[in-house]
């Protein structure tokens, strides 16, 4: 089952279930989905909706980090509840040790030795790691080992 067609099952649940922030939630990612294909005038890939899924909680908790510097409790648990709906649909996160590891053999295999190297380093990274590690994590981990 594609992305697709689980928002559509978990939106029928969430009418059903009469959970209004839920449902709120799966109609923008599916929105912000359907417009992508829209754009690219055909079906998205997998990796493709991933990228779509990674753009809305990476915007949403942006938000959230405004929100809490500005002391708007109210609007950061708001947020706080769409991120809980919006994770569940992401894959599984790899470990910090894990992240390190792909970091280390990239850093091998481009053969980088200085932070001048970064930029090739986190262009080999980040592909193997998308929506699986978050990118200020990569970052650094990048610059951890860099240094």
């Amino acid at each position: 089952m594609n992305l697709l067609e689980r928002l559509n099952q978990d939106m029928k649940n969430a009418m059903k279930n009469k959970e209004k922030d839920r449902l709120s939630v799966i109609r923008m990612v599916k929105s912000s989905l359907q417009n992508e294909q829209i754009k690219l005038g055909r079906e998205l890939t997998d990796d493709e909706s991933l990228t779509v899924l990674n753009r809305e909680l990476k915007q949403r908790k942006d938000s959230l980090h405004e929100f809490e510097q500005a002391n708007r409790e109210d609007l950061a648990s708001k947020l706080r509840d769409e991120i809980a709906v919006l994770v569940v649909y992401m894959p599984e996160q790899l470990s910090e040790e894990e992240v390190s590891k792909i970091v280390v053999e990239a850093i091998a295999d481009v053969g980088a030795s200085t932070k001048a190297d970064m930029g090739k380093v986190m262009g080999a990274v980040m592909p193997k790691v998308k929506g699986k590690a978050d990118g200020g994590l990569v970052n650094r981990l990048v610059q951890q080992h860099l240094s």
